[in-house]
């Protein structure tokens, strides 16, 4: 019986390099000079701080577009509110998000249910969805299905099997 599973991942290294990018960016060009401007990349964070809450959303501007260029899908990327820091500067906590959270797998199976082909079947595994049939083409027509509708994560599909 064909499968194949969804998931929702994203390349840390990837990641990584953009911020590595970003943060030599800034440190380089004449408009974020003497502002303080910092990116930082912890286990699956990134935390921006600049000196004006304009200075941040450029900030964050540079580094999206890092990310981009990357192929890092800005759908996993969470941000967090923008916080006053010490002396006027702001803060911002980017969260990193990989993997199909509980509500976004039963959304995305009542979607395959929905609108997919009889005889296609869903199931949760963990952070994934295991999709499986009886015929290659009805899969096929769910992938179609899940790539242009928009659940907030970026999908991938992988281990398709006859």
């Amino acid at each position: 019986m064909p499968t194949f599973d969804v998931v929702s991942e994203v390349d840390m290294q990837e990641v990584k390099n953009a911020v590595d990018q970003a943060s030599r960016e800034v440190s380089t060009r004449f408009d974020f000079k003497d502002t303080g401007s910092s990116i930082e990349l912890s286990s699956d964070e990134i935390k921006l701080v600049s000196s004006t809450e304009d200075r941040l959303r450029a900030l964050t501007t540079v580094l999206e577009e890092k990310l981009v260029k990357r192929k890092v899908s800005l759908k996993s990327l969470e941000r967090g509110k923008i916080e006053e820091g010490s002396k006027g500067s702001a803060r911002q906590s980017i969260k990193v998000v990989a993997g199909i959270d509980q509500e976004h797998a039963k959304a995305i199976s009542k979607t395959i249910r929905e609108s997919g082909p009889k005889g296609v079947a869903a199931q949760i595994q963990g952070e994934q969805l295991r999709v499986s049939s009886k015929k290659r083409d009805d899969l096929q027509q769910v992938i179609e299905t899940l790539r242009s509708t928009d659940f907030g994560i970026p999908l991938q599909f992988i281990n398709f099997r006859d």
